[in-house]
């Protein structure tokens, strides 16, 4: 899909899956399986995607997936693909890892970072994926993921995010920025404290990816929380601020973690938005 002057492609990685009670948070499990069915482990189905983006002189990515940072038991037991490596998955859009300018990480958890450096052979350390990208994140996601509770230590992998530190490619900002002309990083908090959003606008054109502040379609109302938000005030504050922005409008949006990849726009109230596909 085009976004004015650039080129936009949702990459997928698969699909994998979590308790639907966690990824619906206190919503009952009579409403939230209308939408999405469960298996009989009470698992739903989600997607891992990530967004190329293409301008004249760069080659983006919007987060960088799983990547290998799963054990062969891990991978089964979240019903998840066979790893497919970025130079493979590249490979089909005629680039290859070394193409890639910069890359935007939303946040610090695993199924965002883990494919931005990969496992050597004997798994006992990480290297860069992406030699000639610089990698953006919120200065205070780092922190925490640097610094992590209780509650946050099983979410982040320090050991595969700390090579691209070591090697300079990792590029710390504070707030929101224009990273390129017409790629803004948005802060949203909830999802993480520091947890960001990015819109592409380009000759009047705009795409959002909210990342995990609207995981999926189905948490566009507000009050549809996942019990993955650290802080479910603030999430649904930014929810609701994201919607005053993006509701009947004409903005593309992708959810990167709807089961099937797609490009909706938002219509409706904000009690009862919805997503429409557009092609």
């Amino acid at each position: 899909m085009n976004i004015g002057e650039y080129t936009t492609e949702i990459l997928s990685e698969g699909t994998f899956k979590l308790d639907g009670g966690a990824v619906f948070g206190l919503i009952p499990r009579p409403v939230w399986e209308k939408l999405l069915p469960p298996d009989e482990s009470n698992h739903v189905t989600l997607g891992l995607h990530q967004l190329l983006v293409r301008g004249k002189d760069f080659v983006l990515l919007i987060d960088a997936g799983m990547g290998d940072k799963r054990t062969l038991r891990q991978r089964e037991h979240q019903a998840m693909a066979p790893f497919r490596s970025w130079d493979e998955r590249l490979a089909a859009q005629g680039l290859t890892p070394s193409d890639v300018t910069h890359i935007i990480f939303t946040h610090l958890h695993i199924d965002h970072v883990g494919g931005a450096t990969r496992f050597t052979e004997n798994r006992k350390e990480c290297v860069p994926v992406f030699p000639n990208a610089r990698h953006f994140i919120q200065l205070g996601e780092w922190n925490d993921a640097c610094r992590p509770n209780e509650r946050t230590r099983d979410s982040y992998m320090m050991h595969s995010i700390l090579p691209l530190q070591e090697c300079g490619r990792l590029e710390l900002v504070s707030g929101d920025i224009e990273i390129l002309p017409g790629i803004h990083l948005k802060v949203t908090g909830g999802h993480t404290s520091h947890h960001q959003m990015v819109f592409i606008v380009s000759d009047g054109n705009r795409l959002a990816w909210p990342a995990d502040l609207c995981p999926t379609s189905f948490h566009l109302n507000a009050t549809w929380q996942s019990a993955f938000d650290m802080h479910p005030v603030e999430s649904l504050r930014a929810r609701q601020r994201f919607l005053d922005h993006i509701l009947n409008t004409r903005t593309s949006v992708v959810f990167n973690h709807e089961p099937v990849a797609r490009i909706c726009r938002v219509v409706g109230d904000i009690d009862e938005p919805q997503a429409v596909e557009v092609s």
